[in-house]
C-alpha cells in the first residue's frame, strides 16, 4: 500500500530501511511497540545505571573513552546520546574518534547471563568511515598501537624489529569487535539498516561512529538545501542512538568562519550553518590544536618575534584541547589532552602537562 500511496510516495531505499526497522523491532520486542512505561521501570533502569556507575571504577555511567580526563568532563559515552566531534580540517576529529573507538572495541569484555551476552567493558563498534578506506583506518590503528608512524609503515621505512612488532599486533588486535563500513556517499537510511543488522548478527552493538555527517546523504534531494539535508541526518542519527540504545560519535567539519577570527578556537555558532547540528546533540566537542595554526605562522628567523613563536610552539606542540561546548546531561569547558601527530594518537596528560602513555 505504501509503495502506491499517491500522496507520500516512498522511495525503495526508504520502504527498504521501513522493512528493516520492522524486523529489527520484531527481534528485539515481539513487534510490541514501547508505548508509555510505567515510572517505577524507568526508575529501576536509572538505579542500574547509577549502581553500575558506582562498581565500575573511575565511576563511569557511560562507555569509557580511555582518556581520563574526558571521561571525568563526560561521565563516559552515554547510551542514546547523540555526540557530535566537530573542527576544522587537520585539528584531528578522525584521530580522536578512532582512538575512542579502538579503546572501545578493545576493552571488550562480555559475560554470558539467562543464554544472553552482556557487555561488561568496552563494547562492539561498528565505524562508518565514508572518508578513509578500512585499510587506511587500519593502519592507523596498528600506528597508534605499536608507536610505529603510518607514514613509516607505508613506505616499506620498517626494519626487522619493527616488522616483528607489527605482526605480533596484528595478531593480538585480529578479534577485536570493530566492525569497519567503508562505503562512500552512504545514505542514513542504509547506515541505519546496517547498524540494525549488524547489532543482530554480533549479539550486540554499544558504539557507533559516523565520519563523517557531511558525506552521509539524505535519502531524498531537498529543494531547500543541504542545510535541511544535513539537519534530517542528525535527526535520524539521534533517533537510531534511541532505537538500538547506543552512543552515536558523529564527526563534523565547520565553516571557514573560524579562520577569520584571531581566536581561531571553534565556538557553537560556528555550527549553525550546519543545520540542526546543535539543537539534536546531546554533546558538541570540538578539537583545537593551536600548534597547527602556530606552524603555518611562522615569524622570521632571529628577531624577537621567532623567539616568541618559538617558546609558545614548544609549549603547544605536543597539546590538544577538547572544548565541550555543549552538554546536556553536564558540565561544558575545555579538557587537554596530549597529541602525537606521527601517531594519530590522542593521550592523558600526566599532572605536570607531560605526555602520559597509559591510556593504552
Amino acid at each position: 500500500k505504501e509503495a502506491i500511496d499517491p500522496v507520500e510516495p516512498k522511495s525503495g531505499p526508504e520502504l527498504i530501511e521501513e522493512a528493516e526497522k520492522q524486523l529489527f523491532s520484531l527481534a528485539e520486542t515481539g513487534g510490541i511497540s514501547r508505548g508509555f512505561r510505567p515510572f517505577e521501570e524507568a526508575l529501576k533502569e536509572s538505579m542500574d545505571m547509577a549502581a553500575a556507575a558506582h562498581e565500575r571504577e573511575g565511576g563511569l555511567s557511560g562507555l569509557a573513552t580511555g582518556l581520563k580526563d574526558l571521561d571525568h568532563k563526560l561521565g563516559g559515552l552515554h547510551k542514546s546520546d547523540l555526540i557530535i566531534i566537530a573542527g576544522r580540517p587537520s585539528m584531528g576529529k578522525t584521530a580522536l574518534a578512532t582512538n575512542i573507538a579502538f579503546h572501545v572495541a578493545k576493552s571488550y569484555k562480555y559475560e554470558v547471563r539467562d543464554g544472553e551476552r552482556h557487555t561488561t567493558d568496552g563494547g562492539v563498534v561498528a565505524f562508518f568511515s565514508l572518508e578513509m578506506s578500512s585499510e587506511q583506518l587500519a593502519t592507523r590503528l596498528l600506528a597508534e598501537y605499536t608507536g610505529i608512524s603510518s607514514s613509516t609503515i607505508r613506505r616499506g621505512e620498517v626494519d626487522e624489529k619493527d616488522y616483528d612488532k607489527l605482526i605480533d599486533a596484528a595478531a593480538e588486535l585480529n578479534a577485536i569487535p570493530l566492525h569497519i563500513d567503508d562505503t562512500g556517499g552512504l545514505p542514513v537510511g542504509a547506515l541505519a539498516a546496517r547498524a540494525r543488522r549488524l547489532k543482530r548478527m554480533a549479539g550486540g552493538l554499544d558504539l557507533i561512529v559516523v565520519d563523517y555527517l557531511q558525506l552521509v546523504t539524505a535519502e531524498s534531494r531537498r529543494r531547500d538545501g543541504r542545510v535541511q539535508e544535513v539537519s534530517e541526518i542528525t535527526q535520524r542519527l539521534k533517533a537510531l542512538a534511541k532505537e538500538l540504545d547506543v552512543p552515536v560519535v558523529a564527526l563534523s567539519q565547520l565553516s571557514r568562519q573560524v579562520e577569520q577570527r584571531e581566536d581561531k578556537r571553534p565556538q557553537l555558532s560556528d555550527l549553525r550553518e550546519s543545520g540542526s547540528i546543535e539543537q539534536d546533540a546531546d554533546v558538541v566537542m570540538f578539537v583545537y590544536r593551536e600548534a597547527y595554526y602556530l606552524s603555518r605562522s611562522q615569524p622570521r628567523e632571529d628577531t624577537p618575534e621567532h623567539l616568541e613563536w618559538q617558546s609558545r610552539m614548544n609549549e603547544v606542540r605536543h597539546k590538544a584541547e577538547i572544548i565541550v561546548g555543549k552538554q546536556r546531561h553536564g558540565p561544558i569547558g575545555n579538557v587537554d589532552l596530549s597529541f602525537r601527530e606521527e601517531l594519530t594518537k590522542f593521550g592523558n596528560l600526566d599532572d605536570s602537562g607531560r605526555y602520559d602513555d597509559s591510556v593504552h
